[in-house]
């Protein structure tokens, strides 16, 4: 897997990196775009692509594995873990996007932003191309 292409890192994000990074991943093995056993990029690897700290990415990569998501093989790259055959459930997927949603939401509020005028917004952002 091409590490340049793993993930997106947001530098100017409040959210730290290592959180950036988990919650990619997470998504990426949600909807199916990662499966089990899929290799991921080396700690060295995607540090060097994404210009952070190995520690930073060993750091997510951790926590990750706690989680379920990857499983470590001795002596080889870590893959993802044997329960994540398929893209979760709709439902499930959606559940994972509402918290984001939530925010924009209430910034837009905030921001005195009318419904139209933020799904409008919305709708073109998922226009765009990646």
């Amino acid at each position: 897997m091409d590490p340049t292409h793993f993930v997106h890192i947001n530098t100017g994000s409040p959210e730290p990196i290592y959180r950036q990074l988990i919650e990619q991943v997470k998504r990426r093995v949600a909807a199916g775009q990662l499966k089990a056993g899929d290799e991921i990029p080396s700690v060295r690897e995607l540090a060097q692509a994404l210009a952070v700290h190995p520690m930073t990415i060993s750091k997510a990569y951790s926590l990750l594995e706690s989680d379920g998501v990857l499983e470590r093989r001795r002596g080889l790259s870590m893959v993802v873990a044997a329960q994540h055959q398929q893209a979760q459930p709709t439902a499930d997927r959606v559940e994972l996007l509402r918290p984001t949603l939530e925010k924009a939401a209430a910034e837009a509020r905030q921001l005195e932003l009318s419904k139209a005028q933020a799904l409008q917004l919305f709708k073109t952002i998922l226009e765009e191309a990646p």
